[in-house]
């Protein structure tokens, strides 16, 4: 058996007990004990196989508390269009001069947004960014004429969450600094969210095992019988 880390015997959880939503999360904030602002993070395992099209979950979510983070956005746009971007916050805007910079490797952006003219270039990128989970896409409000306000979105607590092969989604729902009920409320916001999004082609019970964690603290277990709706 491996021996535990020093910090890892100053954590406060019993590994297999479910928890209360609630409870969950004050376990996992007691357990944040980085000197940096740990990310509370949030695992969704479904019954589903993302290998077929029709089981594949994925989609976009406001957190109604924010992220934490301070998210920064490229956007591919000309003229007016990259006039909004940049008057709405982005922090990258261009078009074949920003597809040369990301073919040099030079990323600085978060997430990504373009108008639907730029998206044969954008295309050109998929390589790169399609790996990284950083292509645009319709479905996803980032192939957009609206640029500004996807802008705004992608800064003010917007997320993207997609399941993984193993059928699992993993998404930050805010900082161990948050209050409680900001986590709860953004913990509700993306299982919500998730939930509504349950594929046509999804057999059987849906919303398998959630758990609850900090960047560097332990795993804690939640009770999914308590989530309405799954």
């Amino acid at each position: 058996m491996a021996k535990l880390t020093k910090k890892q015997k100053t954590w406060t959880v019993e590994a297999e007990k479910l928890h209360g939503v609630d409870e969950a999360i004050s376990i996992v904030k007691a357990n944040a004990t980085s000197k940096f602002d740990e990310t509370v993070e949030v695992a969704l395992n479904l019954g589903v196989d993302p290998r077929h099209a029709d089981q594949m979950v994925r989609g976009v979510v406001t957190l109604p508390k924010g992220t934490g983070k301070d998210v920064r956005v490229g956007v591919f746009a000309r003229g007016a269009k990259a006039d909004e971007a940049t008057a709405a916050g982005a922090d990258v805007v261009g078009a074949e001069d920003l597809m040369e910079a990301i073919q040099g490797g030079k990323i600085d952006f978060d997430r990504c947004i373009a108008t639907p003219d730029m998206m044969g270039l954008v295309g050109r990128l998929g390589k790169i960014l399609g790996p990284k989970g950083m292509m645009p896409n319709p479905k996803l409000g980032t192939v957009t004429m609206n640029v500004a306000e996807a802008v705004k979105a992608a800064k003010g607590g917007q997320v993207e969450y997609r399941v993984e092969k193993a059928g699992i989604i993993h998404s930050g729902i805010g900082k161990a600094s948050f209050p409680a009920e900001d986590l709860r409320a953004n913990f509700d916001a993306l299982v919500d969210a998730v939930v509504k999004a349950k594929p046509a082609g999804a057999k059987g019970k849906y919303l398998r095992k959630v758990a609850l964690s900090s960047s560097m603290g332990p795993g804690v277990k939640v009770d999914a019988a308590e989530i309405a709706g799954v």
